[in-house]
Order: structure tokens, then C-alpha cells, then sequence
């Protein structure tokens, strides 16, 4: 029962926080807990678990005696990930480039095969596969920084990349060329072993990012 009752959370988390990245529960808007019960098909008990818990991430706000709502957007929310996305991540190239072995190079070359189909397919102007093709982006990275062996920073790696990721989201869709010669760029630095490019077109790649994101916000 205890197995039953913490899979029945875990899959509303996931399908709550989901439908936060990509806009399904609009920024500021307030989440009710009939309206959920019925669309997660969730107790109430198990969604004040789970507001509560995206909550202590960030996602959600939530307001005494108001109840909880879909945190809020903003430029300097959106610039403060960014940057604190480069330090971290930067930070865990480095690291996880110097400790890679074979095992770490044979998930980045699958991580960026993956990325670049889909890359393809959006270039092709297929948008039809955003998730999967966030999803793939998601690995690369995560594939790029895994041997950093630190699992403290790439929990909080991957809570940033989820916000930054519902930024991307909301103003924004594919970068198009750029971006995906940016990861192309990345994967090759790293298999070389050239840590200091790889950590400097990694910013570089984040910065477009984040000034792609906040022109499409004025």
C-alpha cells in the first residue's frame, strides 16, 4: 500500500510540474484542489503533498489562506536561472569532462545523436515533438556534466533546468541553426578534452538562450 500511495504521488508530481514547464497551468494562475482532483485523478491529500512539495521548488506558490498558485514569471527571475544555471553547470563540465570515461563518452555521443534528429526534424519545421525534443536537449546535458559525481549539484542542475526550461517554453520555441551548432560545438569540445571551450561556448549557448528569451518578453 505504502508502494501504491507514493507511486500515485510521484506520478501526479510529475504530471502537475509537467504541465507547469510547458504552460498547460498558466504563470499565476490558481490551482484549486477540485478542479485537480479531477484532472490528475488524485486524493487531496496527495496534491497538498505535492503543491506542497513543488512549492519548496519553486513552481508553485503557495499563500496562507489563499491556497496555491502557478509561480509567477519574470525578466529577473529569468535572468537570475540563467545565471545561476551557467555557474553551476559550467561548473560541473569541468569537473565531469576531467573524470569522463569511456562509459560517460559512449551516453554523450547517444545523448547528442538523439538531440541532433530531433534538431533536424524541428529545423525541418516539424514543431509537432517539443516535449521529446526538450526531453532530448535535457539529456545532452545531463549526459555532458553526469561524471561530475556530485549528486547535490545535479539535483539542483536539474530543478534550474526545469525553470529555465518553462521560460523556454512560454516565450519561445527553437533557436533554430544556432543553437544546435552551439551543442555540436559542446559535445566535440568535450570529447577532446578541451574543458575550458567546452565550459566557454556552454555560457555562451545559455546567454543566446537568455537573450532569445527576453526580447520575445518585451
Amino acid at each position: 500500500m505504502v508502494k501504491t500511495l507514493s507511486t500515485v504521488g510521484s506520478t501526479t508530481y510529475d504530471a502537475i510540474k509537467r504541465d507547469i514547464i510547458f504552460g498547460r497551468l498558466a504563470p499565476g494562475s490558481k490551482l484549486k484542489l477540485e478542479p485537480l482532483k479531477s484532472r490528475y485523478a488524485a486524493s487531496v491529500s496527495t496534491l497538498r503533498e505535492t503543491l506542497n512539495r513543488l512549492a519548496s521548488e519553486g513552481f508553485v506558490s503557495a499563500e496562507e489562506q489563499r491556497g496555491f498558485f502557478v509561480t509567477p514569471v519574470s525578466r529577473e527571475d529569468l535572468i537570475e536561472i540563467a545565471d545561476l544555471r551557467v555557474l553551476l553547470e559550467c561548473s560541473a563540465l569541468k569537473v565531469s569532462i576531467e573524470n569522463g570515461d569511456a562509459d560517460w563518452e559512449g551516453n554523450l555521443v547517444a545523448a547528442h545523436h538523439k538531440l541532433h534528429l530531433m534538431e533536424k526534424q524541428m529545423l525541418s519545421g516539424d514543431e509537432t515533438n517539443k516535449e521529446q525534443w526538450k526531453r532530448y536537449d535535457w539529456e545532452f546535458h545531463l549526459a555532458m556534466i553526469q561524471a561530475c559525481n556530485s549528486r547535490n549539484l545535479l539535483s539542483l542542475h536539474a530543478t534550474l533546468f526545469d525553470k529555465y526550461l518553462r521560460y523556454q517554453m512560454l516565450v519561445l520555441t527553437h533557436r533554430g541553426e544556432i543553437a544546435a551548432q552551439e551543442h555540436r560545438a559542446m559535445f566535440e569540445a568535450a570529447l577532446a578534452r578541451d574543458a575550458a571551450k567546452a565550459q566557454a561556448i556552454l555560457e555562451t549557448h545559455i546567454r543566446n538562450g537568455l537573450s532569445h528569451a527576453l526580447a520575445a518578453f518585451s
